[in-house]
């Protein structure tokens, strides 16, 4: 089967350059730094209030600032010293809340001790000491462990960035010369703020800077506002729209019974709406139809029976999950795994034929040992190296932590079948599926991923306790680490420069990961009312982990996991999803809109399907009308000027509150 045409837009959005410079150097250093001390805290707040963190804008807010600063200065960034800020700040937003926080409310959360798994979490992930934990203090005694595995694990990661991604990389762009369709997104606005730094007025600056103003209008009232009026004048927030979003569920379940009706006001989702593929959008409000229809047949049906009315979104969700959804949605994942398997193995099979106008004909093995020169590549047998070492330290702190979890009798003896499972995943499986995504990344833009093999390996593994949910698994997908390293390519950035961002860049994410989860979990208890999405996700986070510990604890097999798993409803999401795959291929109908579906009959994203939809309605008959052809360009440049805007809005007030709250903590 041939890509879509739709995808085809972003292949030729940039070209390859034909020359690499050095980006790293002071300038890189004072924006990490700047971003770890700054940026980082902002973005847990944001994760804890309205989830998501600030995404990317924590790196655009970096370019920005730095750009003007380098003005004033009588100086220019380049592209490449661009790109080396951009991806310094990326790397030190630590991706929503951190680990610490995370597993301080695991451990005392209500879902852990009504499943009766309270004193099975092991010292080394948090301490289940209530005193400990009602201090809401990191730095004691009790605490050392965990965050001295998190450091572990954290240096491990960074260090694992330039292993087997990096060969996969070489081998499906340098060799097989895939286009990489989403890796301009990214470079196209690196792209705009060099044009920008060196004083040309060009439409991507001009498109950055509108959706820069844009992002800054709408934050200062949905995200703002909420949060400088709580700290400010103490009390419930001041807000217009509420966040995450609002429960329409007790106003709609006597005649949508069982249906989480969740409708959100965040403008970021109509600008992802536009920026991601139309059909696939399209697929989702279908599914969400569907599902408005689907949800109170079953629950007539006596397949819902958990849900009870009066109960609101998140506990619909977690009743549907336990019920129906666990085991529909992971047939749903299945297909989608064996569709991207399939497309994968078909297009190697096909590797002399043209997939479609842009795609390469033929692969050059002679690009594998012979790089670009100047693009600053290393050998791949250090790559190969630092793959081999990250996944037998994670194997070997795996092996050491269940021992000691045995010792403490909370769970059992670690056997040598399971320790070579653990080696079979990291050597065996780790290459095969990270391939395999890699091509899919260099196709068509998108990755793949076989779903529940941690889950399948543990429970099958007659291993009985919860230590091993929570120690290093090495099963890992590296596809799309690749896009990274086309972007690098693009921005014409030697790869060098990457490493020296990286080993530069560690012990400010550490110290900033540490420092700042005390600083807010000191603010309140986290989650509480100060927190609003953790404390209306959180619960249900736990409630749906609850679920798979349980299968591994003794008398599991009776317990509430094996309640919920239930083959048929997996053999019929695996069978809806691979009929309308071939359904639509069969009438010529964009795949695309199978993922489209897919995702939406999951259940997961109800409240976000509704605003992104709009958001593809509005870039499809409106924008690109106007745009024509330049469109696809323009969408992806103002979505990360939206992004910045929402960012520096964020970083002013977000230093207002913790402002606030620091002088509320003190004791004059």
């Amino acid at each position: 089967m041939k890509e879509d045409l739709e995808l085809k837009q972003f292949r030729d959005l940039m070209p390859a350059p034909d020359h690499w410079e050095e980006g790293f150097g002071v300038k890189a250093m004072i924006g990490g730094l700047f971003v770890g001390l700054i940026m980082t805290p902002a973005s847990m707040y944001m994760s804890l209030v309205m989830g998501g963190g600030i995404g990317s804008a924590a790196q655009w807010v970096t370019l920005i600032l730095f750009i003007e600063v380098a003005r004033r200065s009588f100086t220019v960034l380049k592209r490449p010293e661009i790109y080396v800020l951009y991806y310094m700040a990326g790397a030190s937003f630590v991706g929503g809340t951190t680990p610490l926080l995370w597993n301080q409310f695991l451990a005392q959360s209500e879902s852990i001790r009504e499943f009766g798994l309270s004193n099975y979490i092991p010292a080394w992930v948090a301490p289940s000491d209530p005193d400990v934990l009602g201090s809401r203090n990191f730095f004691q005694s009790a605490w050392l462990v965990p965050i001295g595995l998190l450091a572990i694990g954290m240096f491990i990661q960074r260090v694992d960035h330039f292993g087997l991604g990096y060969v996969m990389y070489r081998l499906t762009s340098d060799v097989e010369k895939l286009a990489f369709p989403m890796a301009p997104v990214g470079a196209a606005g690196i792209t705009a703020l060099a044009d920008a730094s060196s004083g040309q007025d060009t439409w991507r600056w001009r498109t950055f800077s509108f959706g820069a103003v844009l992002g800054m209008g709408f934050a200062v009232v949905y995200m703002a506002l909420p949060a400088v009026s709580a700290a400010m004048l103490g009390g419930e927030p001041l807000s217009i729209f509420p966040l995450p979003f609002y429960d329409l569920t007790k106003h709609t379940q006597h005649f949508l019974p069982a249906m989480p009706m969740m409708l959100s006001f965040d403008l970021a989702l109509v600008i992802v709406g536009m920026v991601l593929p139309f059909w696939a959008m399209v697929g989702s409000a279908i599914a969400l139809l569907v599902v408005m229809i689907a949800n109170p047949l079953l629950y007539k049906a006596g397949i819902l029976h958990h849900w009870s009315p009066n109960v609101g979104a998140i506990a619909t969700l977690n009743a549907n999950y336990l019920d129906f959804f666990l085991s529909f949605g992971l047939g749903l994942t299945f297909a989608i795994a064996l569709i991207g398997i399939l497309k994968a193995f078909g297009s190697v099979i096909r590797k002399k034929r043209e997939l479609d106008r842009t795609a390469v004909t033929s692969f050059d093995w002679k690009a594998l040992l012979h790089p670009p020169p100047g693009r600053g590549d290393f050998s791949l047998w250090i790559a190969l190296g630092i793959y081999v070492f990250s996944t037998a330290a994670s194997i070997t702190m795996a092996v050491l932590l269940l021992r000691h979890s045995a010792l403490a009798k909370q769970g059992s003896a670690l056997t040598p079948g399971l320790i070579a499972v653990l080696c079979f995943y990291g050597f065996v499986y780790t290459p095969f599926i990270s391939y395999v995504s890699a091509r899919l990344e260099g196709i068509i833009g998108q990755s793949v991923a076989i779903p529940f093999v941690r889950e399948a390996t543990f429970i099958l593994s007659g291993y009985k306790g919860a230590a091993i949910w929570f120690a290093p698994f090495p099963a890992h997908n590296y596809g799309a680490q690749t896009v990274y390293f086309r972007k690098t390519e693009l921005t014409g950035t030697k790869f060098w420069s990457m490493v020296k961002a990286e080993a530069f860049i560690f012990p400010v994410i550490l110290l900033a990961t540490l420092l700042f989860s005390q600083f807010i979990w000191k603010i309140a208890p986290v989650p509480s009312s100060s927190f609003p999405y953790a404390e209306k996700f959180w619960e249900m986070q736990a409630f749906q982990q609850s679920i798979l510990l349980s299968s591994t604890m003794p008398g599991g097999e009776h317990g509430p996991f094996f309640e919920a798993f239930r083959l048929p409803y997996i053999a019929v999401g695996l069978g809806l999803a691979l009929v309308l795959y071939g359904g639509l291929s069969f009438f010529g109908i964009p795949i695309l809109m199978v993922y489209g579906i897919i995702r939406g009959l999951d259940q997961s994203t109800p409240m976000a399907i509704l605003p992104q939809f709009v958001g593809a309605l509005l870039g499809r008959y409106y924008f690109a009308k106007r745009f024509k052809d330049n469109w696809p360009q323009y969408r992806i440049v103002f979505a990360a000027g939206y992004g910045c805007g929402v960012g520096l809005v964020m970083m002013l007030s977000l230093g207002l509150v913790f402002m606030t709250k620091s002088v509320y903590q003190s004791a004059f």
